[in-house]
């Protein structure tokens, strides 16, 4: 699977059955080239626009599932998010 392809996939927390958005960016190993987390922005200033105040960063390791067109996580959103 390539990083345009998860780009296209919806986030959604499995907790709280809340949409988080779409991955905009991984992290990884430079040494072994494996995956260790998903960046995807959190909610706009303003109704969506204007910049963004934070963003979520999901451990490779809380992703359960991911399927056609969504990507299904267990995370407390208070503990992966981070502000910019």
């Amino acid at each position: 699977m390539r990083f345009s392809d998860l780009r296209r996939k919806e986030v959604i927390n499995a907790c709280t059955c809340k949409s988080l958005g779409y991955p905009v960016d991984i992290e990884f190993k430079h040494c072994t080239g494996k995956i260790t987390a998903l960046v995807v922005p959190g909610s706009g200033k303003f109704c969506c626009f204007f910049g963004r105040d934070m963003e979520y960063r999901i451990p490779w390791e809380n992703i359960c599932q991911i399927g056609d067109d969504i990507i299904l996580v267990k995370i407390d959103e208070d503990r992966c998010s981070q502000n910019l």
